[in-house]
């Protein structure tokens, strides 16, 4: 089924859906029990304020109380975020253009560091940009694009150096009972304003071989819109 929601988001990803959803804000969902509380979304936003942008979260339960216990090793280690898909190319984030879905990703992995410049991140809360693509090998039908072995493609300064479209920026990143915020400074996302956005919640898994798909999207515990169609339009905050 994820499959299709995937397919959606891609081509939301790169067509624009600003007139269709003029009148968005946020994304809020209803409360579902069978989703675990501390990932069951009820609302998401991305609000654009003075030179700031506010990508935030709420979910039923506490935020960021849930994460995926160690396993001593990288591979088949897994990975849970709180995701926010977005129209952006992937040249307004420092890659290539027109290379997949981008979405902002807050990350718990308990086994490995992916921090810029060799820094320490595996036991925090942290944010990443990456850059989605559709991939039936994957549970959730989405992985995070591999970078070929022996090619060089444009990638930003704080990238890992890890063959995957991610970059490790340092951005404010606070839980706060329910919620969960990133700001970012508008300068370097100056397409953010009018964008189109969706909330996600899920688990990862990294490839167990080591190969391509390296990181893949593995469990989806929820989508705001539940159809990942990006309804959510970028605001200036009042």
């Amino acid at each position: 089924m994820f499959g299709k929601i995937a397919a959606g988001a891609l081509i939301a990803g790169t067509a624009s859906l600003w007139l269709a959803t003029a009148s968005a804000h946020s994304v809020t969902a209803k409360p579902t029990e069978a989703v675990q509380a501390s990932f069951d979304i009820i609302e998401t936003t991305i609000t654009a304020k003075g030179d700031t942008a506010l990508f935030s979260t709420r979910v039923r339960g506490e935020a960021g109380k849930d994460k995926p216990d160690a396993t001593g090793k990288f591979e088949g280690s897994s990975v849970y975020a709180y995701v926010w898909p977005t129209s952006l190319d992937s040249g307004e984030i420092g890659f290539e253009s027109k290379q997949g879905l981008v979405a902002l990703a807050v990350t718990f992995h308990p086994d490995f560091d992916d921090a810029a410049n060799g820094g320490k991140n595996r036991h925090i809360w942290h944010p990443h940009w990456v850059v989605l693509a559709q991939d039936k090998a994957c549970g959730g039908g989405l992985k995070v694009i591999d970078i070929p072995e022996g090619t060089k493609p444009k990638v930003p300064a704080t990238w890992p150096g890890v063959p995957l479209l991610i970059d490790s920026p340092e951005y404010p990143t606070n839980f706060k009972g329910d919620r969960v915020d990133v700001e970012i400074p508008l300068s370097l996302i100056n397409g953010i304003v009018g964008a189109s956005f969706d909330g996600v919640t899920a688990g990862l898994k990294v490839n167990g071989n080591l190969h391509a798909p390296l990181l893949c999207v593995s469990n989806v515990f929820k989508v705001a819109s539940g159809d990942l169609s990006l309804p959510g339009k970028v605001m200036p905050g009042e």
